[in-house]
């Protein structure tokens, strides 16, 4: 027996105590260094009350503070039990000397007054910073962080310029942007004037009912805090089969048709891209003042990539002030929605092996809120870190585009029968001579699948990231363009255009286009796609219908990547009239799609020739 005891004691002092009881809990961790004061009632200008969580460091020095703002549920207590991961990010902030502050916007679960997605006053934003200044713990500096929905409040409430906000991290930030030059997206409600299904199947399970149960207004702290742990205010949404639910016609009648919750999505539906309630909530618009240092983060399987450069450019041409425009730095990774931090040493998107895509995100991001917060040493940093697919590495460059970049054009040919990738299709750098147009029929009660891509929050309508198209691409509806089999390899990175001549039968039509890198085993993996709804073609203050066989110039909008294109791969795009249910479906009648359950089939034909020189322009590497 003693032999035992011994024995053991003798492996309890080699191995720690760590071996023989677990490690302290978060909450306890956080207690011991942090001053906890959650549900806590922050009043703005006209009396709204919103929930918010506290946790700063225990000393009498001031501190910066990192602010949350999300209509995500962030309660500590679900089903009655303590979640401590959500503490997690809480830890790690007071750790490193900040106070962590989370707050749910308006109308979102414990906080009071009606939610608006995409319309949240920008003053709610400003009073929260004017409140957190003038805290006795704080040093009057404060910075923003999210990804998301929890991020995309950041652009627009920065236009307003509080002195204590002081820099930003917006992260997959794009339904956030409104209008930024030829992108009239409206926080991703819409891509080149067609509409963005995701905010179909998201709302059904984030608006609010009108019917649902509220606490009361004027609730006190002390009741908050004892509700918190049996009532979390999140409602429990039955699952859908999205994949099925999205197919319902009309669209406006989607959330209706799952017996989803009332809300705002059948007002939302029937805006047009240029409606003047885009303008009075908190999407950035390109005519608002941006003057605050951010550190934005982007992915090349995102919903908005594009918009999201676009915005990053933005600021760096038309900032007042030169410290701001010196001070906007990117990173692009090559991961979906939010995924940064789930890159590992083998990143798989979709199907396609990225590598090690990881970064040390945490170190980045306090790093940047270590000098501007708290003013530390700037550590040394590119202006622009990205991630080339193919060749599957970081690169850096001090713009974006990379300055090496140069746009190739390739045009579009064919003998007349580029219908699927049995067709006679090509990519070439020779412009075409005589029209002979390719003719193909879309079907709006048979569009193209969605199948992969750059996208998100649709269910499981949509699985994100990059997969083998070749199965899709032996649709008669997907004209396919081929390059030659590259003799050397081609890094392509930056912006990617597109024009393409169209003729059709009906009032209107979309055009859709999808970059692919094609393997020499066949395999052909999507890296960007895009989508013009044709009566939009001549911008979003109008619609212009089509006349039936004219010939018109559609320019989509520009799709991005970076992708080393190996020796022996080729260029491919594939063109067609849908992307669904990524894009909802143009019906094709002129009418206002939404609100409609019959649509016609388009006969349309893409031509190529020199007078109509239908192209793409790639972005590529000078060596």
């Amino acid at each position: 027996m003693k032999r035992t005891y011994l024995f053991f004691l003798l492996v309890f002092l080699l191995l720690g105590t760590d071996s023989f009881a677990q490690e302290k809990s978060i909450l306890a961790q956080l207690e011991e260094i942090a001053i906890i004061d959650q549900k806590v009632m922050m009043p703005m200008r006209d009396g709204v009350r919103l929930a918010t969580d506290i946790y700063r460091p225990k000393t009498a020095q001031p501190v910066p503070i990192i602010f949350s703002r999300t209509p995500y549920n962030f309660n500590a207590y679900r089903d009655g039990e303590l979640q401590e991961r959500s503490l997690q990010t809480a830890l790690e902030a007071v750790k490193r000397g900040y106070a962590y502050v989370v707050q749910n916007e308006r109308g979102r679960f414990f906080s009071e007054g009606e939610w608006d997605i995409l319309g949240t006053p920008l003053t709610d934003g400003y009073d929260a910073f004017t409140w957190m200044a003038a805290q006795p713990w704080s040093n009057q500096k404060i910075g923003t962080i999210g990804c998301s929905s929890t991020a995309e409040w950041q652009m627009a409430v920065a236009s307003l310029n509080h002195p204590a906000h002081v820099a930003l991290v917006p992260q997959a930030f794009g339904a956030g942007v409104g209008r930024i030059g030829n992108y009239y997206e409206q926080g991703n409600w819409y891509r080149g004037g067609a509409g963005q299904m995701l905010f179909t199947a998201w709302l059904y399970g984030t608006q609010h009912d009108p019917m649902a149960p509220k606490l009361p207004e004027g609730i006190s702290q002390e009741d908050l805090l004892r509700l918190q742990k049996f009532y979390d205010m999140a409602p429990r949404y039955p699952k859908v089969d999205w994949k099925v639910a999205l197919s319902h016609l009309p669209v406006q009648d989607i959330i209706k048709n799952v017996n989803g919750p009332q809300g705002i999505y059948e007002e939302m539906i029937t805006r047009k891209p240029n409606d003047p309630k885009w303008y009075e909530g908190g999407l950035y618009h390109d005519n608002m003042e941006f003057e605050k240092p951010a550190y934005w983060f982007v992915s090349w399987y995102d919903v908005s990539t594009s918009p999201n450069l676009a915005m990053y450019n933005h600021i760096i041409t038309n900032a007042k002030d030169p410290k701001v425009r010196d001070n906007q730095y990117l990173v692009i990774a090559p991961t979906l929605h939010c995924s940064f931090t789930r890159a590992t040493e083998n990143t798989i998107v979709g199907e396609r092996s990225m590598g090690d895509a990881r970064l040390p995100y945490n170190e980045m991001t306090y790093a940047w809120f270590d000098y501007w917060l708290k003013g530390d040493p700037k550590k040394e940093m590119a202006k622009v870190t990205y991630f080339t697919m193919g060749s599957n590495k970081w690169q850096t460059s001090d713009t974006w585009p990379p300055k090496e970049a140069e746009m190739t054009t390739y045009y579009l040919n064919s003998a007349g029968k580029a219908n699927s990738r049995n067709g006679d299709g090509i990519l070439t750098n020779k412009k075409p001579g005589k029209d002979n147009p390719d003719t193909f029929q879309y079907d709006p009660m048979n569009p193209v699948t969605s199948y992969g891509g750059n996208v998100c929050c649709t269910g499981n309508a949509v699985q994100g990231g990059s997969y083998d198209q070749q199965e899709m691409e032996l649709r008669e509806d997907i004209l396919v363009y081929t390059s030659e089999v590259l003799a050397e390899g081609m890094e392509v990175s930056g912006f990617i255009e597109s024009t393409l001549y169209l003729s059709t039968d009906v009032k209107d039509t979309d055009l859709t286009i999808k970059l692919i890198d094609v393997y020499p085993d066949g395999k052909a993996y999507n890296l960007d796609e895009t989508i013009q709804r044709v009566r939009y073609r001549e911008g979003y203050e109008k619609e212009m219908f089509m006349e039936s066989g004219k010939v018109y110039e559609v320019n989509l909008t520009p799709m991005s990547t970076s992708n080393y294109f190996e020796k022996g791969h080729r260029i491919r795009i594939e063109v067609s009239s849908s992307n669904f249910p990524r894009f909802d479906r143009n019906m094709n009648t002129g009418g206002n799609n939404y609100d409609e359950t019959e649509g016609v089939v388009a006969t349309n034909k893409i031509h190529h020739s020199s007078k109509y020189p239908s192209f793409i322009s790639l972005p590529i590497m000078k060596k």
